[in-house]
């Protein structure tokens, strides 16, 4: 089948040409993007993401774009660029979009450094261990990494991580790249909207030990989950579970060291983790 001819000189990538038809009819409408976030209610930080293509939205949002801007088509757009799995797998493409209009997160990771907190290196040897491999492994290492810019800014949400110790135990195969990792994670502690909280394996049982959890709290005021085993991913929206969720996640917080105490850890395993490529 011939490659369809390029007419208009855009994007033919769904999910740019979606950020490009956004940022265009912004333009048109001449309104800046905090005076687009006043009109129609949601944080202005959101539509700039948006157009810088890091997000897509939500269809609700999306829907609200549309009618202020009367643009009946760009609904149809979205559901493109939805479909488009040149970044993020199906099953986290609803999450993705409420992270990125969340007010505030918080999370725990059992095994692995959490994607807004990883450098390329370590995402790359995560994502390879899963099985991918060629561009589909370079597209996914540059959406994680991209994810990061969540956690940056003036305006960026707060965002709490309790670590489990086996996460800060379990090294990658460069030593060098490790070492960046825990540098890494130390920067990103010096942060006034982020804490990080470590929980050691002395505390023994608690209630979410094999279970990645992000919790999200929407402007809408509710808070949603999203749990992960690592076989599959699933939203929970259902306010009984999430609560359920909850209760877990600050019995365990109770039992994590300080975020001061966390800090002094991870520095801690940064002097004694090797340089050696052969870690």
């Amino acid at each position: 089948m011939p490659q369809r001819r390029v007419i208009t000189g855009r994007s033919q990538e769904p999910r740019q040409r979606f950020a490009e038809e956004l940022r265009l009819l912004r333009a048109e409408k001449k309104v800046s993007l905090r005076q687009l976030g006043e009109r129609l209610g949601w944080d202005w930080s959101l539509f700039g993401k948006m157009e810088k293509g890091q997000t897509i939205g939500s269809p609700e949002v999306v829907e609200a774009l549309g009618q202020y801007y009367d643009c009946p088509l760009l609904l149809a757009l979205w559901e493109l660029a939805a479909a488009d799995k040149t970044q993020f797998k199906e099953q986290y493409r609803r999450y993705m979009a409420l992270e990125a209009e969340a007010l505030s997160l918080w999370h725990f990771a059992p095994s692995v450094v959490p994607g807004l907190l990883q450098v390329p290196a370590y995402a790359r040897e995560l994502l390879a261990a899963g099985g991918l491999k060629g561009r589909e492994l370079d597209q996914q290492v540059e959406a994680r990494i991209g994810r990061r810019d969540l956690l940056d800014g003036e305006d960026a949400p707060p965002f709490r991580s309790i670590l489990s110790e086996t996460v800060l135990r379990t090294p990658l195969r460069d030593g060098a790249e490790w070492q960046n990792q825990l540098k890494h994670l130390v920067e990103v502690m010096e942060r006034p909207n982020v804490t990080i909280q470590v929980l050691t394996n002395g505390v023994g049982l608690h209630g979410l030990m094999n279970a990645t959890v992000m919790f999200l709290r929407l402007a809408d005021g509710r808070t949603v989950a999203y749990t992960e085993d690592g076989y599959r991913g699933q939203l929970i929206t259902e306010n009984a579970s999430v609560e359920a969720l909850q209760r877990a996640y600050d019995a365990m917080r109770d039992l994590a060291l300080s975020p001061a105490e966390s800090r002094n850890f991870v520095l801690a395993l940064l002097e004694e983790a090797p340089c050696d490529p052969s870690i």
